[in-house]
């Protein structure tokens, strides 16, 4: 496939062969595979290629994104044919060739799922998803191959009666003869079981022809030919003698249909033909489709996200996980600890030291089969805030590699390792090398490690190292562009916690281990005393600076817990103030809506009124009489004042007095009896606080009141 070729040119490049093993990118492979449906994709899952072209990982990470977005939003994507048509298709492209009725409806079913694909992606949806329209870049929908097949087959793929004249001919005159050597048939079979001659299955077929079944004792006593006889031989099946020629006729005319249905079939396969390209591309456009939601699909079980992709080498994960540590403890129910690292220009070599089983080796995986996947275009569960390069190279060595071959050592073995690093190495390299310097003398092994590390340090090459040793943890501190990390440590449990801190050497914890597990005391201070003084110091020094730090980092996380109680609280109290504002505001409406209410009714009273008089002065034949009235109506309106039940509980609680109005007074409203106090004077107008709301008043509008003492009950 071409696929293939493209991805071998653009492949990264691995040391050594069985780092895809190490790094158990197989097992990701695996994974993704069960995912897919289609051979064409199973394929692609199969040779699932590491690349360093920027715009192909890009385009890749892109498809796979926007299908999770589908996914996760329970989007219907129209892409459900499965099948394998390869050979079929192959066929359809040989000049004689046949292809038969259950062929083409699978043809037929591949040509609808390619419509429905095509449809799906209208304008709006190309636009929302780009990346997975490049799928259809070069390929289009063909109406023609799903007509031309619809005029020569029904949905059974059977050939239609009308898809030639002759077919049409020959089938009428089939059926005709088909029904009158049945009603021949009948009569014969009603005949012989009448003189019981007939088994109980009465009739068969044999070779295609309709034959009676009847007794063997009576087979003489059957006028016609004998086409057998059952295993028993109580039975004997004879072609009945009346029946014989329309037999032969509609053997005839069966055979006449069966050429013609050929003939339409080969003329059909011989006119697609043309589209056998096309059929081809819809395959691996429903592959490749099948493939994009595959590893869409392993995405979402890893919690994986599109991390931002810099044409550059660069790593800064935040929040990654191993992907199949974290698929793991997803199905035993545990939490994974996440890993956050930046290598860059400025800090390209990290030294992870710590104790045995802390997860240095684990932590090193993780940044190396993230990479990996994300450069075959598989989505990563890291933060999508994380920035990943694109590297060339990738190196690893891990754990005992002798090579046994040769009866080579393991430190030779390792050297020799170390010098294909150093060789090949350059800006583009990406390095993982677990417990470098290991399987010589400490102080040789360490010596050579510095060495091979500034080497690969001014190569530019970008790579994790897991130590125990202590010149490597100070060579880190002063030497520009490698830095430390550590594993931490539960001295008090003696438990990893598998969390890694950029920035300070680890130590190793080996006296204190020591210790935990109950060694003779004696012992560990023997093993002390064979210890360069400055050495344990160092490590004792290590030791303590981690507890510290994990001591600030509980007070930190409690401080964080406190901040975020107090912040709830603070809100709490808010939505308190707030009720009671809103409980406020609604008296106050409601107080409002009760004054406009009585007003309300006293308007329409005077209109109820007013239009009586109009009434009245029309009849009247003293006119002045009713003027008087409506004079009399009018000015009343201004004259009293309507009480309505607001004023008389007012009136109740608070009697006026003739103070002036100052700032603090108690006032109360004489339009609408609202009690509040003022809290500004600014000429002839008040500011009166009623409940929340201040009010801006006309002097001439306030009344200062007092409150009455409460009645007893």
């Amino acid at each position: 496939m071409a696929y293939l070729c493209a991805a071998f040119e653009i492949m990264m490049r691995l040391y050594p062969d069985t780092a895809l093993y190490q790094l158990e990118f197989d097992k990701v492979k695996a994974l993704l595979e069960a995912h897919c449906k289609t051979v064409y994709a199973q394929d692609r899952a199969q040779n699932l290629r590491i690349h360093t072209h920027k715009d192909y990982i890009h385009k890749e990470l892109r498809q796979t994104h926007e299908f999770a977005m589908l996914l996760r939003q329970a989007q219907y994507f129209p892409n459900d044919f499965t099948y394998h048509l390869q050979k079929e298709l192959k066929l359809l492209g040989i000049p004689g060739a046949l292809l038969v009725g259950e062929q083409w409806m699978l043809i037929r079913k591949l040509t609808v799922n390619a419509e429905n694909i095509f449809r799906w992606f209208d304008p709006e949806k190309r636009a929302a998803f780009s990346a997975m329209a490049q799928v259809l870049a070069d390929a289009y929908y063909e109406k023609n191959i799903k007509d031309s097949i619809d005029a020569v087959l029904d949905e059974q793929g059977v050939v239609k009666d009308n898809a030639s004249d002759d077919l049409q001919k020959i089938r009428l005159s089939l059926y005709k003869r088909r029904n009158e050597l049945r009603r021949m048939f009948e009569k014969v079979i009603q005949k012989l079981a009448k003189a019981g001659y007939t088994a109980d299955i009465d009739e068969s077929f044999s070779n295609g022809r309709r034959v009676v079944a009847v007794f063997s004792e009576h087979k003489r006593q059957v006028k016609g030919i004998l086409h057998g006889e059952s295993d028993s031989r109580k039975t004997a099946f004879i072609e009945p003698e009346d029946t014989i020629e329309l037999n032969n006729e509609v053997f005839a005319l069966e055979h006449e249909e069966a050429k013609e249905v050929q003939r339409i079939l080969r003329a059909l396969t011989a006119t697609m033909s043309m589209y056998a390209p096309l059929l081809n591309a819809y395959l691996q456009i429903t592959g490749e489709f099948d493939f994009i939601k595959a590893k869409a699909k392993l995405g979402i079980d890893m919690n994986a996200n599109l991390p931002e992709l810099l044409d550059k080498a660069h790593i800064e994960l935040i929040n990654a996980y191993h992907p199949l540590l974290y698929l793991y403890n997803k199905s035993a129910g545990k939490n994974t600890m996440p890993v956050n690292i930046k290598l860059d220009a400025q800090q390209r070599i990290l030294i992870i030291s710590g104790p045995n089983a802390g997860g240095k080796t684990v932590t090193m995986k993780t940044i190396g089969l993230n990479q990996m996947m994300m450069q075959s275009g598989l989505l990563v569960p890291v933060s999508p805030d994380s920035q990943m390069g694109i590297f060339k190279q990738l190196f690893i060595h891990i754990g005992d590699t002798q090579n046994l071959e040769f009866e080579l050592s393991t430190y030779s073995s390792h050297l020799m390792h170390m010098k294909h690093f150093i060789e090949v190495a350059n800006g583009k390299t990406l390095f993982f090398i677990d417990e470098l310097g290991s399987g010589s003398d400490p102080n040789l092994g360490g010596a050579f490690a510095e060495v091979i590390l500034e080497e690969l340090s001014r190569k530019h090459a970008l790579g994790v190292v897991t130590t125990h040793y202590l010149n490597l943890k100070v060579m880190a501190n002063h030497t520009q562009g490698i830095i430390n990390g550590a594993m931490q440590f539960d001295e008090v449990h003696l438990l990893p916690m598998y969390k890694l801190i950029i920035g300070k050497p680890g130590s190793s914890y080996t006296f204190a281990i020591a210790e935990r597990i109950g060694l003779p005391k004696a012992l560990i201070n023997r093993a002390r005393k064979l210890v360069d003084e400055d050495h344990f110091k160092l490590d004792k020094l290590l030791n303590r600076t981690e507890q510290d730090l994990q001591h600030l980092d509980k007070e930190k996380l409690q401080l964080h817990k406190m901040l975020r109680e107090n912040e709830k609280l603070k809100k709490e109290m808010e939505q308190v103030l707030d009720k009671e504002k809103h409980r406020q505001q609604v008296e106050l409406l409601k107080q409002q809506n009760q004054i406009t209410e009585d007003r309300i009714v006293y308007l329409k009273d005077m209109e109820r009124k007013l239009k009586q008089i109009v009434l009245d002065y029309k009849k009247a034949e003293n006119k002045n009489e009713v003027v008087k009235n409506l004079q009399q109506l009018l000015f009343k309106g201004k004259e009293q004042v309507v009480v309505n039940k607001l004023a008389k509980k007012v009136d109740k609680q608070y009697k006026e007095t003739a103070g002036a109005v100052v700032v603090g007074s108690l006032v109360k409203l004489k339009k609408n009896y609202q009690v509040g106090t003022v809290l500004e004077i600014r000429g002839k107008r008040a500011i009166v606080q009623i409940g929340q709301l201040p009010i801006n008043v006309d002097l001439a509008d306030l009344s200062v009141v007092e409150k009455l003492p409460d009645l007893p009950k």
